[in-house]
């Protein structure tokens, strides 16, 4: 067995190798910037350049690199050698504090939402001295913030950073409120569970559609289903892969600590610690960039895509937050008696009102291409956004709403009815697998993330509503002349004003839609739907200085732009998997079919030959009608996702029908069997 935490976090400049090789002052100074946000002197940004520099080459770093976060939704890297020339044709390795703390890169080749113009190229990249740096592959990565020349932001990282500060200003206001001194600095941590798929590569090299959009396009049901997988045990190959992908991640310094069998064939999940948001979104991508690459090393291919298969669960990426203050305490920690503690109360009130009250910025969070084909079964939740709070907790609240006392539920042990099983304490409360918000004893687990997100947009939204909720919490509390009855009058007003978002039933059940249709709640039901919501509401952002409104703007034309671009690139990938591969393939077996009944001619019963042969031609018939109008909206149609999302179903519908039909050894593509059960 390997010494683990003697090499965990050894690839990372982290804070004990910052502690022993920095001059003591400059260590102070790196400090004081990363927990307070100073600025960082030019002098001090030298000094730790040159310590950098040198553990990243005892490392085996030869290049550094600002890893930074553009709006693709991956990350983005240009590799700088170390090496300065000194003459004589020799070289040294140098790295100065002014390449450490600010990069340039092309701002205009990345998506702007018109920021930036071709001819308007400048952006630069800046430090965030809060994450660490790693080598990795031979590279000092560097995280770094992106921005245009004018100072918009151009990234996922930046908006994030400012939404932590917008809600650490706030939290601090009522920490201070309620006696609170010594907690410095309010942050939000985050735990990203992470579901993926694995296939076979040879497989998966055969499917032109996963190659280019990451999920099977076409493909019939497999007589198995999803039975007997879920925390089934982990196959050698499989485990093989999880166990150097765990490696790989502890010496980055990322606390991967769960691995287990989902419930779809070929499904897998991995969760890390609770880590800063911005640290887990860093460790996230890092997580979803190693997950392919080692995977390739093992004949194997990680499909991120939120639906790769239908008929089977899709993968979600379940976003645990939470926030603390700097002294380690958990804000959403109820206590013993969370009755009588009025600091959780008053925060989980405010997360209450912040989710009803921009529930569709909410939703807009989680919008995809891809999560439209997850969201509402096969254990994602749906589209209508509510929290589940469970019965303790509710009744607690309703209580408070009614001015009358709570009295404490005794713990109960769980009778399990076998007496060689130890008693152990019964949970206050159920979990809820279908709420897409859901209080999970000290923190929320926001299940509507869809598996290749990144947790930078959800975050941002989550960080600045509830800061926006928090400063209307504050500006009331702080002019207060009878503190403990204006708090109890605010927390009963804010219930009753926002119980309509708690609903702590089966979000699938159809009497919950009417249910939330009557209570007000939203339901966009698509990405179409909620993409104008950013821009509708998007002055929350502004005032609390998260995004500008050009940047607002500019994040629309993104996601909408995005969004049409994957739809067409489906459609034009169904297109030619169907006149490439599937028409041959019934075009030849037709053939084969109509031969046997020439060869057998009156002497010999054909009916079945026949009877499959006409089956099959009018299936052929039916899929080049599908075919021409999906071709003619790829030409004519001027939004693709209101008229083309409809029409490939239609395509994909008389496929997989003719994949039920058509002979295995003409069928160009592997099957759902081939790719579900070839790992597993």
């Amino acid at each position: 067995m390997k010494d683990i935490p003697s090499w965990f976090g050894s690839m990372v400049f982290n804070d004990a190798v910052m502690e022993a090789r920095l001059p003591k002052d400059t260590y102070k100074a790196l400090k004081k910037t990363i927990s307070q946000g100073t600025h960082l002197g030019r002098d001090v940004a030298n000094i730790v350049a040159n310590a950098m520099k040198d553990w990243a080459v005892e490392k085996g770093a030869t290049h550094y690199s600002h890893w930074f976060q553009p709006m693709t939704g991956v990350t983005a890297e240009k590799h700088d050698s170390f090496i300065s020339t000194a003459g004589g044709g020799k070289v040294i390795l140098e790295f100065s504090g002014h390449a450490l703390v600010h990069g340039e890169s092309d701002a205009s080749s990345f998506p702007s939402g018109g920021l930036r113009c071709t001819f308007e190229a400048r952006g630069y990249t800046v430090w965030d001295a809060t994450s660490y740096a790693f080598v990795k592959d031979g590279t000092l990565f560097i995280p770094t913030a992106f921005c245009a020349y004018n100072g918009e932001a151009l990234d996922k990282k930046t908006p994030l950073l400012r939404s932590m500060q917008a809600l650490d200003k706030q939290a601090l206001r009522i920490l201070r409120l309620f006696g609170n001194k010594s907690a410095k600095r309010v942050i939000t941590t985050v735990g990203p569970e992470q579901e993926y798929f694995l296939v076979d590569k040879e497989s998966y090299m055969m499917r032109p559609d996963l190659i280019l959009t990451g999920r099977t396009l076409f493909g019939a049901p497999p007589p198995k289903g999803q039975q007997d997988h879920y925390y089934g045990s982990i196959k050698p190959r499989v485990a093989a892969f999880m166990r150097e992908l765990e490696e790989a991640l502890w010496r980055l310094g990322v606390a991967a600590k769960t691995k287990h069998n989902e419930a779809a064939p070929a499904q897998f999940e991995l969760a890390p610690v609770f880590a800063t948001t911005n640290i887990a979104c860093d460790h996230n991508q890092l997580i979803m960039e190693l997950m392919k690459n080692i995977a390739d090393r093992h004949g194997l291919a990680c499909l991120l895509h939120e639906k790769p298969f239908a008929g089977v669960n899709g993968s979600g990426k379940h976003n645990n937050w939470s926030i603390c203050t700097d002294r380690g305490v958990n804000l959403l920690e109820p206590g013993e008696t969370p009755y009588e503690n009025a600091q959780f109360l008053l925060f989980l009130t405010a997360v209450i009102k912040a989710v009803d009250e921009y529930q569709d910025l909410i939703r807009l969070s989680c919008a995809s291409a891809g999560n439209d084909h997850r969201l509402g079964g096969y254990e994602a939740p749906p589209t209508i956004v509510s929290i589940f709070l469970g019965d303790e907790l509710t009744e607690i609240l309703e209580a408070i709403e009614a001015g009358r006392d709570y009295h404490n539920k005794e713990k109960e042990d769980l009778e399990i009815g076998v007496t060689v099983l130890p008693h152990f304490p019964k949970d206050t409360t159920d979990r809820n697998r279908t709420s897409p918000f859901a209080f999970t004893g000290n923190k929320f687990e926001f299940r509507m993330l869809g598996s290749s997100f990144s947790v930078a947009g959800p975050n941002i939204v989550l960080n600045t509503a509830v800061a926006d909720v928090l400063m209307r919490f504050a500006d009331i509390l702080e002019g207060s002349d009878n503190f403990k009855a204006d708090l109890a009058g605010l927390i009963r007003k804010t219930l009753k004003s926002h119980k309509r978002i708690i609903y702590n039933g089966n979000n699938y059940a159809e009497e919950w839609a009417e249910e939330a249709k009557s209570r007000g709640l939203s339901n966009l039901r698509n990405t179409v739907e909620a993409l104008p919501k950013f821009t509708q509401q998007g002055g929350v952002f502004s005032r609390h200085c998260v995004f500008t409104e050009a940047e607002v703007n500019s994040r629309y034309e993104i996601l909408t732009e995005s969004y049409d671009r994957t739809i067409r690139i489906e459609a034009l990938t169904m297109v030619d998997i169907v006149k490439g591969m599937i028409i041959p393939a019934c075009v030849s077996y037709q053939n084969d079919l109509a031969k046997l009944i020439n060869r057998k001619g009156s002497a010999f019963d054909n009916n079945m030959e026949s009877y499959f042969l006409t089956k099959i031609s009018k299936s052929c018939a039916d899929l080049l009608d599908k075919l021409c109008i999906l071709e003619d909206m790829l030409t004519h149609a001027p939004l693709y996702s209101e008229k083309m999302v409809p029409a490939m179903a239609a395509l994909r519908q008389v496929v997989d029908k003719l994949e039920a039909m058509v002979g295995k050894k003409y069928w160009p593509l592997p099957s759902y069997a081939d790719l579900l059960y070839s790992v597993v």
